[in-house]
């Protein structure tokens, strides 16, 4: 019995050695091994700004991985539409994909959040949320069950409110309206009387220019110049109040960023936060050097939304975001905490941010 019991244990200490070797060799491998990963985006192939956010993640990506991990960026429609980012993520068959989170507002509502919202966070105070104030891990728990893992990865900053083929004087002319605006801010709209449409980016101009829909709303200045919205609308409004700062997000295939070794995750953690600024910063360059061109070469005609629609519009944005908390416990979890981080920074913003801008510009 004795000997037979030290040759059971030898055996176990055998296969503990061996399931070590084992997990230490297949560590070993995957840190030496090479990756190719597929990205899609929702955007055209190498689109200014949002379409060239991806492009950039792939390239540092590769570099700094010193060639161990490359990524192939392809454009709306190239391997799947441009709505149909999530679920090839989701499924596994492309391991990452580039777009924004509201387009997804059908299969996980609270999605929205991480995108832009009427009246909501600008662009420093969403990156403040997600990366300090808990709202990434929140993000993290709402796209587990599709299998998904999302970070931030770029932001357009305010964008406008958008391209009318007639004047905007009050909420009646509002009234059946068709208009490209997705999110809640399309929600606002509906309930304000008009006719929210969603389309991918490659079909608003000629969707604008034939009547499809009488008004869209893109990004901003820079973006807006290069589809030649000024060439199928006269009038182009402001405040862009339904996205204040629109975040973009990378998703990638749960599965397959377990699979990595932990440098390449810090490597892709790394690449995304350096987009997500470098995105802003180019918004930023860029949006008042394409406005200029638009109303003096081009003969746009900026108009600023009457300043009772936009109350209107915040009051309608005020209750459609507490009714979809109230029937949804998880739109519900991320309405609180966003709420919550909102009173806070808008409160020191009131007396830093805010107050300089007013006092520079008076």
């Amino acid at each position: 019995m004795k000997h037979k019991n030290l040759f059971i244990l030898g055996l176990i200490l055998i296969t503990s050695c061996s399931n070590d070797v084992a997990e230490k060799m297949s560590d070993e491998a995957k840190a030496t091994q090479t990756y190719n990963w597929r990205l899609v985006t929702a955007w055209p192939k190498n689109y200014p700004g949002l379409g060239m956010a991806p492009e950039k993640i792939a390239q540092l990506v590769e570099e700094m991985s010193n060639g161990q991990m490359k990524i192939t960026v392809y454009g709306a429609g190239e391997q799947v539409p441009a709505f149909g980012v999530f679920e090839a993520v989701s499924s596994g068959s492309h391991q990452m994909g580039h777009s924004g989170s509201y387009f997804w507002k059908g299969k996980a509502p609270a999605a929205q959040f991480f995108s832009g919202v009427p009246f909501g966070f600008t662009s420093d105070e969403i990156n403040a949320w997600v990366y300090k104030g808990g709202g990434l891990e929140i993000w993290r728990e709402i796209y587990e069950p599709f299998n998904i893992h999302p970070m931030p990865a770029g932001n357009t900053g305010t964008q406008m409110f958008g391209w009318f083929n007639k004047e905007i004087n009050s909420l009646e002319d509002i009234k059946g309206l068709k208009m490209r605006i997705p999110g809640v801010g399309g929600e606002v709209f509906k309930r304000a009387g008009g006719i929210p449409v969603t389309l991918p980016a490659g079909e608003l101009f000629t969707a604008l220019q034939t009547g499809v829909i009488d008004a869209t709303e893109w990004v901003g200045p820079y973006n807006d110049l290069t589809f030649g919205f000024q060439q199928a609308a006269k009038y182009y409004y402001y405040p862009g109040w339904h996205e204040p700062g629109s975040m973009l997000e990378l998703l990638i295939n749960k599965e397959a960023w377990e699979s990595l070794p932990k440098h390449l995750q810090v490597i892709i953690e790394t690449a995304a936060k350096a987009v997500n600024q470098d995105t802003l910063a180019e918004y930023t360059a860029r949006n008042n050097r394409a406005l200029r061109e638009l109303i003096d070469v081009h003969g746009v005609e900026l108009r600023k939304l009457p300043n009772d629609v936009i109350a209107e519009f915040k009051v309608i944005a005020n209750e459609i975001m507490e009714e979809n908390a109230a029937k949804d416990p998880t739109v519900n979890k991320v309405y609180q905490s966003y709420k919550n981080f909102h009173e806070e920074v808008s409160a020191y913003h009131a007396i830093s941010e805010n107050a300089f801008i007013e006092a520079r510009n008076n």
